[in-house]
């Protein structure tokens, strides 16, 4: 068996040990079919599995919340109270900082259309930064069909696990959104902050 490169067989040489014309379309169906069977059987972060919704992947998603607000805010004590991140081709985020302690930062994230009286929000979610534990975690949102802002306890009938759940994993996807499209907030006279890395973007 020639022609392989460093004594690897060539696809040319597989195709003859299968004794017919159709030998290389075989060895490339088991090619991927061992491909397809890898990445289906690799185990995900519990986080990313939509059904997952337990108390170790509720934490889980706190902290990869974390890294992301890190990286979309690498420079958080020194933004303004109201920042506006503009890309183009992509609406414009808005964050607005509720509270600064030693430990915490709550913040509002949310995309504004329209002007004046006019103007909607949405998403519109109140996020609570936790540094020493370097979690992140939606603690509200702005409910339009009552015009309140809503603590995610509120929420009748649903679990507080569910509930948290869902909208943290909703701002989980929302943040890699913002992320791919190049949204940031950067203080331009300050020297940027070394970059969170993020595995899962």
């Amino acid at each position: 068996m020639g022609g392989g490169v460093s004594g690897r067989p060539a696809f040319a040489d597989l195709c003859n040990l299968t004794g017919h014309g159709q030998g290389l379309g075989v060895v490339r169906g088991l090619q991927h079919s061992t491909l397809r069977r890898m990445i289906l059987e690799r185990p995900l972060p519990i986080h990313l599995n939509a059904r997952q919704a337990s108390f170790a992947a509720l934490m889980e998603m706190y902290e990869s919340n974390y890294l992301r607000l890190r990286r979309l805010c690498p420079d958080l004590d020194a933004l303004a109270d109201e920042q506006v991140s503009r890309v183009a081709g992509a609406s414009d985020l808005h964050l607005t900082v509720l509270e600064r302690t030693p430990y915490t930062t709550t913040l509002r994230l949310t995309y504004e259309f329209g002007s004046g009286e006019r103007t909607r929000r949405q998403p519109d979610l109140s996020i609570r930064m936790f540094h020493d534990a370097r979690q992140a975690e939606v603690v509200g949102r702005y409910c339009r069909r009552t015009g309140q802002d809503l603590r995610l306890e509120m929420r009748a009938g649903v679990s507080g696990l569910a509930c948290r759940w869902r909208h943290n994993r909703f701002l989980f996807k929302w943040l890699g959104f913002c992320l791919t499209q190049g949204h940031h907030f950067r203080v331009l006279t300050a020297p940027p902050s070394r970059p969170l890395v993020d595995p899962l973007i």
